[in-house]
């Protein structure tokens, strides 16, 4: 169970977001990212938020940025920071998701080279989630992007 209270704000601005409310999601977010320093934060934050923050954008090159964000403090990330934050997830289990919304922003840029070469790393890395809801989720999304890159 999540415990760190800057990942529990953030996991609001999402529900926000899927709630249809992408400005005020935004918004929260933006505060958020101040908060936490932004490209100095803690790369857990970061990750976190940028992934979050993608998901809200109206715009495919905004949303490329945060992508690229998120990728980049991923790899910062280590097992103890997760562990401590209350994450079930590992860090390896960050990637499918990261590899495959940046699949999905690269096909929508008609970049389909760099499309294809990130769904690759998503499949590559997907075995690492387990067989549940979330797993599930990136399954699905990996067969759309798949299918939209025929």
């Amino acid at each position: 169970m999540i415990t760190d209270p800057t990942l529990l704000r953030i996991g609001e601005a999402v529900q926000i977001n899927h709630g249809g409310d992408r400005e005020t999601a935004r918004l929260r977010l933006e505060e958020i990212w101040e908060e936490i320093g932004g490209e100095q934060g803690d790369p857990l934050h970061r990750c976190t938020l940028a992934h979050a923050m993608a998901d809200a954008q109206d715009d495919v090159q905004q949303e490329l940025l945060w992508d690229l964000r998120a990728l980049a403090a991923a790899g910062l990330i280590n097992e103890d920071r997760v562990a401590e934050a209350g994450v079930s997830l590992s860090v390896a289990g960050l990637y499918p998701s990261l590899h495959l919304n940046l699949s999905e922003c690269y096909r929508k840029l008609g970049d389909l080279e760099r499309a294809r070469e990130h769904l690759k790393y998503a499949e590559e890395t997907v075995g690492v989630l387990g067989d549940d809801p979330y797993g599930q989720l990136i399954r699905d999304g990996l067969k759309k992007v798949t299918e939209l890159l025929r």
